[in-house]
Protein backbone atom coordinates (compact mmCIF):
# COMPACT_ATOMS: atom_id res chain seq x y z
CA UNK A 1 0.00 0.00 0.00
CA UNK A 2 1.53 3.38 -1.24
CA UNK A 3 0.66 6.27 1.35
CA UNK A 4 2.01 9.84 1.74
CA UNK A 5 1.67 12.31 5.31
CA UNK A 6 1.27 16.19 5.03
CA UNK A 7 4.69 15.95 7.01
CA UNK A 8 6.58 14.93 3.76
CA UNK A 9 4.63 16.84 1.24
CA UNK A 10 5.23 19.77 3.58
CA UNK A 11 9.17 19.13 3.59
CA UNK A 12 10.00 22.47 2.41
CA UNK A 13 13.31 21.44 1.86
CA UNK A 14 13.12 18.59 -0.06
CA UNK A 15 10.62 20.63 -2.55
CA UNK A 16 13.34 22.98 -2.74
CA UNK A 17 15.76 20.30 -3.99
CA UNK A 18 13.46 19.22 -6.38
CA UNK A 19 13.03 15.55 -4.69
CA UNK A 20 9.60 13.15 -5.87
CA UNK A 21 8.41 10.66 -3.14
CA UNK A 22 7.57 7.88 -5.51
CA UNK A 23 6.57 5.05 -2.93
CA UNK A 24 6.14 4.66 0.87
CA UNK A 25 5.03 2.18 2.32
CA UNK A 26 5.86 1.31 6.57
CA UNK A 27 9.82 0.74 6.61
CA UNK A 28 10.45 0.97 2.75
CA UNK A 29 10.57 4.05 0.44
CA UNK A 30 11.77 5.42 -2.78
CA UNK A 31 12.50 9.03 -3.39
CA UNK A 32 13.80 10.65 -7.15
CA UNK A 33 15.59 13.81 -7.68
CA UNK A 34 16.33 14.51 -11.61
CA UNK A 35 19.41 16.52 -11.70
CA UNK A 36 19.35 19.98 -12.43
CA UNK A 37 22.22 22.87 -12.82
CA UNK A 38 21.47 23.60 -9.02
CA UNK A 39 22.41 20.40 -7.95
CA UNK A 40 25.80 20.24 -9.24
CA UNK A 41 29.46 21.57 -7.84
CA UNK A 42 32.12 23.16 -9.61
CA UNK A 43 33.84 19.78 -10.52
CA UNK A 44 29.86 20.17 -12.55
CA UNK A 45 29.37 16.50 -10.62
CA UNK A 46 26.54 16.20 -8.33
CA UNK A 47 27.08 18.00 -4.77
CA UNK A 48 27.21 15.30 -2.45
CA UNK A 49 25.21 17.21 -0.37
CA UNK A 50 22.08 16.97 -2.85
CA UNK A 51 22.75 13.20 -2.98
CA UNK A 52 22.52 12.85 1.02
CA UNK A 53 19.50 15.55 1.01
CA UNK A 54 17.78 12.89 -1.14
CA UNK A 55 18.96 9.61 0.77
CA UNK A 56 18.09 11.76 3.87
CA UNK A 57 14.01 12.08 2.76
CA UNK A 58 13.85 8.63 1.66
CA UNK A 59 15.11 7.90 5.25
CA UNK A 60 12.57 10.23 6.73
CA UNK A 61 9.69 8.90 4.60
CA UNK A 62 10.12 5.35 5.34
CA UNK A 63 10.84 5.75 9.35
CA UNK A 64 7.66 8.13 9.36
CA UNK A 65 5.67 6.32 7.31
CA UNK A 66 5.14 3.29 10.17
CA UNK A 67 2.53 6.41 11.46
CA UNK A 68 4.98 7.35 14.81
CA UNK A 69 6.99 10.36 14.85
CA UNK A 70 10.03 9.67 14.29
CA UNK A 71 13.47 11.81 14.14
CA UNK A 72 17.16 11.03 13.16
CA UNK A 73 19.65 10.75 15.29
CA UNK A 74 22.57 9.54 13.66
CA UNK A 75 23.13 9.40 9.53
CA UNK A 76 26.24 8.76 7.54
CA UNK A 77 27.04 8.12 4.07
CA UNK A 78 29.85 6.51 1.80
CA UNK A 79 30.23 7.77 -1.72
CA UNK A 80 31.19 5.38 -4.70
CA UNK A 81 31.11 7.01 -7.82
CA UNK A 82 29.57 9.78 -9.52
CA UNK A 83 26.38 9.74 -11.25
CA UNK A 84 26.10 9.91 -15.49
CA UNK A 85 22.86 10.13 -15.64
CA UNK A 86 19.92 12.47 -15.13
CA UNK A 87 18.05 11.02 -12.55
CA UNK A 88 18.75 9.82 -9.20
CA UNK A 89 16.91 7.27 -6.62
CA UNK A 90 17.22 6.39 -3.23
CA UNK A 91 15.87 3.49 -1.80
CA UNK A 92 15.14 3.21 2.33
CA UNK A 93 14.81 -0.03 3.61
CA UNK A 94 14.06 -0.69 7.48
CA UNK A 95 17.23 -3.22 8.94
CA UNK A 96 15.73 -3.39 12.40
CA UNK A 97 13.26 -1.89 14.60
CA UNK A 98 12.45 -1.66 18.40
CA UNK A 99 9.87 0.19 20.50
CA UNK A 100 12.31 3.56 20.21
CA UNK A 101 15.13 2.93 17.96
CA UNK A 102 15.12 1.77 14.27
CA UNK A 103 17.91 1.81 11.60
CA UNK A 104 18.10 2.12 7.95
CA UNK A 105 19.67 1.44 4.67
CA UNK A 106 19.42 3.83 2.15
CA UNK A 107 20.97 3.13 -1.83
CA UNK A 108 21.53 5.69 -4.11
CA UNK A 109 21.61 4.85 -7.65
CA UNK A 110 21.16 6.48 -10.95
CA UNK A 111 18.66 5.14 -13.62
CA UNK A 112 21.18 2.74 -14.73
CA UNK A 113 21.12 0.80 -11.55
CA UNK A 114 24.18 2.14 -11.27
CA UNK A 115 25.38 2.65 -7.01
CA UNK A 116 26.33 5.92 -6.24
CA UNK A 117 26.03 5.65 -2.65
CA UNK A 118 25.25 4.32 0.61
CA UNK A 119 23.52 5.85 3.47
CA UNK A 120 22.70 4.65 6.37
CA UNK A 121 20.56 6.07 9.82
CA UNK A 122 19.03 5.49 12.93
CA UNK A 123 15.86 6.98 14.19
CA UNK A 124 14.54 7.71 17.37
CA UNK A 125 10.27 6.64 17.45
CA UNK A 126 8.69 9.81 19.67
CA UNK A 127 5.33 8.96 21.60
CA UNK A 128 3.56 11.25 18.72
CA UNK A 129 1.41 9.67 16.53
CA UNK A 130 1.37 10.91 13.08
CA UNK A 131 -2.24 11.76 10.71
CA UNK A 132 -1.68 10.31 7.31
CA UNK A 133 -3.60 11.42 4.46
CA UNK A 134 -4.46 9.18 1.46
CA UNK A 135 -5.37 12.21 -0.68
CA UNK A 136 -2.87 14.96 0.45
Amino acid sequence: MTRDTNLLKNDRFAALAGIELVKVEPGYALAKMEIEEKHLNALNIVQGGATFTLADFAFAAASNAHGQAAVGINASISYFQAPKGKVLFAEATELHASRRLASYNVDVRDENDELIARFTGTVYKKKEKLNFNKSG
